[in-house]
């Protein structure tokens, strides 16, 4: 199994690691200083030859023919006769609200509006929306729509109809939580999705909007009638703007706009106060120990009161540009492109109405993470204290510039923009002259905004990884380290790794694994086994499946096949030799290859692994909640429960190039066959997560020699 399943994470990492090898740049004329206890060198990077940019074009943007109905909702009308298309866009523009103990009744009201309507089933509506070639959506603060012209009338009205006459319904509101749960319990192993929620969570605090988050335990107060009552609130046209743009004529879509809209009843959402909140005090690192984490989420970053309408706007925005928005930035170019540790860093700040954040962002190896906070600091103090040069600034803004021209072309920009200036009060000619204040940006104006805006000495630095992997170097940079558990909650300091037990060897634990799964008179009577199960991939049509097989002479083969594309990998090993096929390419293993994969061939691993030389029980770790021994095999590491002696996990690392990758495998509900147990939950982690659910285990039968052919 362990070989096999490694094979498969391998399929799915070469194309994007292939992507990632890029040659590394020189280094040169290093300068050592220091910041927040750190030392740290910086390099003059090498000059990345970019076109000259052309004159900037004159911009022209449709101006808004605007009114207002009774109940207050704002139309803005923006006529374009170029393609015969039309977009809508209906936005509720109310004030952040805290959810409480009900927190993800808005995500609940968002998955209902649209599932049809008072008139309308919903299989009935969406039949009609896919008949007329559109597409509309809706959430809890609004709805878009996108259509041919010479449909736009019947679109509007369905998408009116949808929006104001939803139909909630029992039976939906069941289906659409019990998706959202299932959803939630995937999160909770994802490293990413942790790192984003806690972020959050500390930097606006628990009862700020942007800080609260959705659990499984919110979601579970949320009732029927609190969507309704959700809905009824907040769902109002008082702030509400409808944004129309393309091929209509603006005094015919007038009176269609009150017909529909008219009637909405004229409510206005309750307001609503809390606090601030604040950065800290200093700079600290908070962390979340995630024993499954196969690499560390890092994040650097402080709150923002950074506004469009603010003389700095526009020199913040080149200077994030800089720092960490664009592939050649700072950051991008130091972890990823100089020391091969990302596939990518990034960072953002942004115009708001409210407070908001500046955030630079990673995901790196587990061993690298403390140089990875040095090196992200590093970059800080070079956009804080050194002039970024000419060339740098004109390709940035070069960049800047292109995208906007190519954006203006788009319908949907278009409505953006018409409803930032409403929403956010920008001045009537912000966009005209929004190259011109992108090209006034100075060298000086970057220094001056990176010390304002990106903080060094309250910089809330969280770092999502696994302890014993990364907590011993991350304390050598001397920065305070404040310990949280998943959900934001403090902690104490994450248990580290034990010594091992006198008596304990490799064989000890084992045989406590063979005897944990059936014993030794159990095992010796499995001549073949055959194992099927599947998985979900994000995005992808259907799930895959997985059969594997294996017999007593060391021959396997593991077929992963889709629904609709047949047989996308197989691997076959035999006693003399063996074989891969991805993507219709045979590929034969070569002698080291065999020789490795045959020194851990078997039915059972662990009775392999007990011939072979070289291995040690490297101390006890925690992992996914429970004591596990750590045994070392090279490349390879795997966990064994202390308690049970079943294997929970291992653990290997990939490389191609320069590039690595730890794979994790994580086993769980195991099951007993004719004696024998047997993982039924298979969770391959390998940046994310694969699940594989066990649907059929057969012993002695359904394996022939034909099956290692």
């Amino acid at each position: 199994m362990k070989k096999s399943l490694v094979i498969l994470s391998s399929l799915f990492l070469t194309l994007t690691m292939q992507a990632q090898n890029t040659p590394q740049p020189k280094k040169e004329n290093p300068e050592t200083f220091k910041e927040n206890g750190l030392e740290i060198k910086t390099e003059n990077k090498h000059k990345i030859a970019q076109p000259k940019p052309g004159p900037a074009p004159t911009i022209k943007i449709g101006k808004p023919q605007s009114f207002k109905l009774a109940n207050g909702l704002t139309v803005l009308v923006v006529e374009n006769h170029k393609l015969p298309r039309v977009s809508f866009s209906l936005s509720i523009d109310n004030l952040p609200y805290v959810e409480g103990d009900k927190k993800g009744v808005a995500d609940m009201t968002s998955a209902m509006i649209g599932s049809g309507t008072t008139k309308i089933s919903k299989d009935a509506f969406n039949e009609e929306v896919d008949f007329l070639g559109a597409s509309i959506n809706f959430g809890s603060n609004g709805a878009t729509a996108n259509a041919l012209s010479k449909y736009s009338k019947r679109v509007l009205e369905l998408m009116a109809d949808g929006a104001l006459n939803p139909n909630f319904t029992q039976e939906e509101f069941d289906k659409q939580k019990e998706k959202m749960i299932e959803s939630l319990k995937t999160e909770e192993k994802s490293v990413a999705a942790v790192a984003a929620r806690v972020g959050d969570f500390l930097t606006f605090g628990k009862d700020h909007p942007s800080g609260e988050f959705l659990s499984e335990a919110t979601l579970k107060n949320v009732t029927l009638e609190d969507v309704k009552k959700n809905y009824d609130t907040y769902f109002v046209p008082a702030n509400a703007y409808l944004v129309i743009v393309g091929d209509v004529n603006a005094k015919e879509t007038q009176k269609t706009v009150e017909k529909l809209f008219g009637n909405w009843k004229a409510e206005k959402a309750p307001e609503v106060s809390y606090s601030e909140p604040k950065d800290v005090a200093y700079t600290q690192i908070n962390f979340v120990d995630m024993p499954n984490a196969v690499q560390s989420e890092v994040s650097v970053g402080n709150l923002t009161d950074l506004k469009m309408t603010d003389p700095d706007y526009f020199a913040a925005i080149v200077a994030n540009q800089i720092l960490g928005g664009d592939f050649n930035s700072y950051i991008n170019m130091n972890l990823r492109e100089a020391h091969g540790w990302t596939y990518g860093a990034r960072s953002s700040v942004s115009g708001s109405k409210y407070t908001s954040k500046f955030e630079a962002t990673t995901q790196v190896r587990n061993m690298v993470t403390d140089s990875t906070v040095t090196e992200i600091f590093k970059e800080f103090k070079r956009l804080r204290t050194e002039k970024v040069t000419d060339e740098m600034l004109a390709n940035v803004k070069a960049g800047y510039v292109g995208r906007f021209v190519m954006q203006i072309e788009k319908p949907q920009t278009v409505a953006t923009y018409a409803l930032r200036k409403e929403t956010q009060k920008l001045p009537a000619d912000f966009y005209e002259n929004y190259i011109k204040n992108i090209n006034a940006v100075t060298a000086d104006d970057i220094m001056r905004v990176a010390n304002k805006y990106f903080l060094a000495d309250n910089a809330r630095i969280v770092i999502v990884g696994k302890a014993t992997d990364v907590l011993p170097s991350l304390e050598k940079l001397k920065i305070p380290i404040l310990y949280f558990d998943k959900f934001g909650n403090p902690t104490e300091k994450p248990a580290m790794k034990k010594p091992v037990p006198a008596g304990v060897t490799v064989k000890t634990v084992l045989d406590n694994y063979l005897k944990a799964i059936g014993g030794e008179k159990a095992i010796a009577s499995v001549k073949t086994t055959m194992l099927v199960g599947s998985a979900k991939i994000p995005q992808a049509p259907a799930p895959i499946s997985m059969t594997q097989k294996k017999d007593a002479k060391g021959k396997s083969s593991m077929i992963i096949a889709m629904a609709g594309m047949g047989e996308l990998s197989k691997q076959v090993m035999t006693e003399k030799g063996g074989y891969s096929v991805a993507q219709g390419q045979r590929k034969e293993m070569t002698a080291e290859e065999f020789a490795e994969e045959k020194a851990s061939s078997g039915l059972f691993d662990e009775l392999t692994l007990l011939k072979k030389n070289g291995l040690t029980v490297d101390g006890i770790e925690p992992f996914n909640g429970s004591d596990a021994y750590i045994v070392k095999d090279g490349k390879t590491t795997l966990y064994y429960d202390v308690k049970s002696g079943l294997k929970v996990g291992e653990s290997k690392t990939l490389e191609q190039g320069d590039q690595k990758m730890t794979v994790t495998t994580n086993y769980g509900d195991y099951r007993e066959v004719k004696g024998i147990k047997f993982p039924y939950l298979i969770s391959i982690n390998q940046g994310f997560e694969l699940n594989f659910i066990v649907s059929d285990v057969k012993i002695n039968e359904g394996v022939s020699d034909a099956d290692f052919q």
